[in-house]
């Protein structure tokens, strides 16, 4: 029998901090496509997908969005996108 049969058993466990939760949903148009990425506290990324997935609506359900992510503090993180897609920006502050 081949050693190539069967499925590969699970790693160690890693014992570490964990990566900080997402704070932030923002929901901004790309170059005609909508996208959502979340951010942590700090304004780092740490994901980015389709904003049209069902997981951003639930995401998002009951939330009142902060239009517009204009604001210096995240001038570092949505420096790949122009004035006016961060201008029509929604930024939601997800429960923690």
């Amino acid at each position: 029998m081949g050693q190539g049969f069967g499925m590969e058993s699970h790693g160690a466990h890693r014992d570490g901090p964990h990566r900080p939760p997402a704070r932030y949903l923002v929901v901004i148009d790309a170059g005609g496509e909508q996208v959502a990425r979340l951010f942590d506290a700090r304004r780092t990324q740490v994901a980015e997908f389709d904003a049209g997935t069902e997981e951003v609506a639930v995401m998002a359900k009951g939330l009142a969005p902060q239009p517009g992510a204009d604001a210096a503090e995240w001038d570092a993180a949505l420096a790949s996108h122009s004035a006016t897609e961060r201008a029509a920006a929604d930024i939601y502050l997800l429960d923690l």
